[in-house]
């Protein structure tokens, strides 16, 4: 994934107590995401990453949720990331790539992953999306 823009999908439940997470072989459950390839927007990458992970087709929130520097292993140089938010139908079946299942997993609950941290970003995220739906702004 070493490369100079990274991209991700925050995907919640529509109860915005779940996100969708991939088991990666070594980072452990993060957000599907990848690289952001030539000719691609951020957003598109992020569209493109969660369908080849999770085979989940969402609309995107147009303005990102967060942006980070950060490694994605060890050796690697640090990479800008930018996040994304969907919300989908927990119901929705899941089609993951080898080796990296997909499954929804609970914000209130931690899980081991190399971006655990995430989990409050995500949570705060969540409670956001949940006041906007009830108080859309005009």
């Amino acid at each position: 994934m070493e490369g100079p823009l990274a991209t991700e999908v925050w995907a919640f439940d529509r109860t915005l107590t779940h996100v969708l997470l991939v088991n990666h072989r070594w980072r452990g459950w993060v957000a599907p995401g990848g690289r952001v390839d030539p000719g691609e927007t951020p957003r598109e990458a992020a569209r493109r990453e969660l369908f080849e992970e999770t085979g989940v087709q969402a609309e995107l929130n147009a303005t990102p949720a967060a942006a980070t520097v950060r490694s994605y292993h060890p050796t690697w140089s640090a990479t800008a990331g930018i996040s994304y938010l969907a919300v989908v139908d927990q119901r929705t079946q899941l089609t993951s790539e080898s080796g990296q299942p997909a499954a929804w997993h609970r914000l209130d609950e931690p899980w081991q992953g190399w971006f655990s941290d995430d989990r409050l970003r995500m949570k705060q995220c969540a409670l956001w999306l949940g006041e906007s739906i009830k108080h859309p702004h005009p």
